[in-house]
């Protein structure tokens, strides 16, 4: 692999946007981008953690902020304004965001206060391009990353707790329909997820420290070993891409210092076709 970022505090919520990484975060409430030639800048500062983001269809960016219990929108001039306000649907942590292409954005919360919270089940929100919220899910066991397929028919919803992902029609007003497993994954916890070209899935792994590639039913096409705990993943838009993970030590001593990296993987023909031996 190779160390794109190090000395993340706790990085998480990787997007490819506009031909760049952006990755986030947590730990100090930064959003970066990394250019082409490897060089980060902060694109935004929240304090907030969870910190997840997507990107609008005109680019701007929006975060999930849980501290603030709110969807904060980034104008192009740099101010930051509320986007939507959350707090009446939930006020336990504010976890990952998606955004489709008509501009709603879908936003999960994992219902309890972890790690130390008793269990709850969490909730997807639908938050409309005017700002308006409304509850469209629930019953969600740790509902972690989420993707909408490229037709907007789909919104795909990691349940950690469930070890499975779990697959909602969208319907003409952005709401869902009855939900259905997309994906067993028997003995791993999907994190962060992403769906690459072909409309196969990758899910990150903190326990296992892996990544996995998946088609719709669970066959397991490819598994790519990480280090630490895998947090998150994302594939890039190139004609052959790159599949970046992001992840750290989750449950390490916090004296060695930061141990959060963003590694890149080239996808060989042998990780995107074939199942490990």
């Amino acid at each position: 692999m190779d160390i794109v970022m190090d000395g993340l505090a706790f990085g998480e919520s990787p997007r490819w946007h506009d031909g760049r990484l952006w990755v986030s975060d947590w730990g100090v409430g930064w959003v970066w981008s990394v250019a082409a030639d490897g060089t980060p800048s902060v694109e935004a500062e929240v304090d907030s953690f969870p910190l997840c983001f997507d990107f609008l269809p005109d680019g701007r960016l929006l975060l999930a902020s849980s501290s603030d219990r709110a969807l904060l929108r980034r104008e192009p001039d740099g101010a930051m304004a509320t986007h939507a306000d959350l707090s009446g649907i939930s006020t336990t942590p504010w976890n990952e965001i998606v955004v489709d292409g008509q501009g709603r954005a879908y936003v999960n919360n994992i219902g309890f206060d972890f790690p130390d919270g008793a269990f709850a089940p969490g909730l997807v929100a639908l938050v409309l391009p005017d700002g308006s919220v409304s509850q469209v899910a629930d019953g969600l066991a740790f509902p972690n990353g989420m993707a909408v397929t490229p037709d907007g028919g789909t919104l795909l919803v990691a349940e950690s707790y469930a070890e499975q992902v779990t697959a909602f029609p969208v319907q003409a007003d952005g709401t869902l329909g009855e939900r259905r497993v997309w994906a067993a994954t028997p003995g791993d916890h999907p994190d962060g997820i992403c769906l690459d070209r072909e409309g196969t899935l990758w899910y990150a792994d903190v326990g296992n420290a892996h990544c996995v590639r998946i088609r719709e039913g669970g066959e397991v096409l490819a598994t790519v070993d990480f280090d630490r705990g895998a947090f998150s993943c994302v594939t890039s838009a190139a004609a052959e891409p790159d599949l970046y993970v992001v992840g750290q030590d989750f449950a390490g001593d916090p004296s060695g210092g930061p141990t959060g990296i963003v590694a890149r993987f080239p996808i060989t023909r042998r990780t995107a076709d074939q199942a490990p031996a």
